[in-house]
């Protein structure tokens, strides 16, 4: 069977992280990740979710992909030391290719 690609995480903009992190937190069981003022992540059973600001990042669907290198054009490096970058489809949509 062919080894496939996996999802990493959903991110969807919000207009202010702490508000939406309590409202997700109010209805859903979840392990929150991480959370600052510009993103959060939280896991749910199957996947993870992003909460991001706008003025960060777009809204985006991730696929962990370990071909990406440091030395890759528009690759960044985070605070986890995972590493990403932004690519789109034919129909414009963004997607990050994520390696951690």
């Amino acid at each position: 069977m062919k080894n496939l690609n996996q999802i990493d995480h959903i991110a969807i903009q919000v207009k202010d992280i702490d508000k939406s992190l309590k409202w997700y937190e109010e209805k859903f069981d979840f392990e929150k990740i991480y959370s600052d003022d510009t993103w959060a992540l939280i896991k749910f059973s199957n996947i993870k979710l992003a909460l991001v600001v706008k003025s960060q990042h777009p809204n985006h669907f991730a696929i962990l992909n370990d071909k990406i290198t440091k030395d890759d054009v528009d690759v960044v490096e985070h605070r986890d030391k995972s590493i990403s970058k932004y690519i789109k489809d034919i129909d414009g949509n963004f997607i990050e290719l994520i390696k951690y």
